[in-house]
């Protein structure tokens, strides 16, 4: 059975930390702030990053570079046969396909999975990985299963402000006036390489339930329906929210009984773009080995 190693970048919300205690390999993602340079989880914590962002600092983001990912790369090549590379959704970066650029140089070692996944569904995707190569699977073959699997996730994501959105151009002026006048809270969504706007809700307990009732009925739908053997994962993520995520969760568990749900932080590279306070409701089907 080959050795595999499991690579992804913090898009996962996995930090460098857990990345170790999981055995998974975390490429931190750069930000640009006011024109230098940091690392997620590396020289910038989450709390640094909120902080600077309040501040009306200049954030942009950027993807690994190839000469950091290929250094990752051939240092565990020479303790592993083969690499199975999980980036951020193809959709939402061009890290992705820059990896597997890069990975035509390896000869088949390195697989990068373009299975659209990012925050909770990427780090559900790692762990996955881990699963399938204890299985027995190489690591083409684990590619091969998480991109057929790539399209049972959700996610569903209510914004608290609108601000960052018309600071990044991607609604004007004034539909973000509108929006803030009539205090709305857009619910958006991730389904496959897109993130896209789902619904609008006036009141943030509206959007839970909207987020709630979306979740449900993909699982309806798309994902066989609730079963006694709860082949569902559930979790939830936020920016800088992590109060309303625990109430959130409470409230989600007397939807959805006996589910253990799991909490993490929202990925800076889609923070910086939505803002604090935003909350997500996420949905991966367990996969069958």
């Amino acid at each position: 059975m080959p050795e595999i190693a499991i690579v992804t970048d913090s898009n996962s919300g996995i930090t460098q930390e857990a990345g170790r205690k999981l055995g998974i390999h975390v490429l931190p993602m750069p930000f640009m702030i006011n024109e230098e340079t940091f690392y997620e989880d590396i020289d910038l914590t989450q709390e640094e990053f909120y902080d600077k962002l309040a501040s009306g600092a200049n954030i942009g983001t950027s993807q690994p570079s190839p000469e950091s990912v290929m250094k990752l790369w051939d240092t565990l090549l020479k303790e592993c046969d083969e690499i199975v590379h999980i980036p951020m959704s193809s959709g939402l970066s061009g890290s992705c396909q820059s990896a597997m650029i890069l990975a035509e140089e390896y000869e088949g070692k390195v697989q990068v999975v373009n299975n659209q996944r990012i925050s909770v569904t990427q780090r559900q995707s790692c762990l996955d990985a881990k699963l399938l190569a204890g299985k027995g699977m190489n690591a083409r073959q684990i590619r091969e299963f998480l991109e057929a699997d790539k399209f049972n996730s959700s996610i569903y994501i209510m914004l608290d402000t609108l601000y960052y959105l018309k600071k990044g151009g991607r609604i004007t002026p004034a539909a973000a006036a509108i929006g803030t006048m009539l205090r709305l809270k857009p619910v958006l969504q991730i389904q496959g390489d897109k993130l896209d706007a789902f619904a609008k809700a006036r009141t943030t307990n509206q959007g839970k339930s909207i987020m709630m009732n979306a979740i449900k009925s993909d699982i309806e739908n798309r994902f066989g329906g609730m079963t006694e053997d709860k082949h569902i994962w559930l979790q939830i993520a936020h920016t800088a929210n992590l109060e309303a995520a625990q109430e959130y969760r409470r409230e989600i568990e007397e939807v959805f009984p006996g589910y253990d749900i799991h909490i993490d932080a929202l990925s800076l590279s889609v923070a910086c773009h939505i803002g604090p306070g935003a909350l997500a409701f996420a949905c991966c089907r367990k996969i069958e080995v």
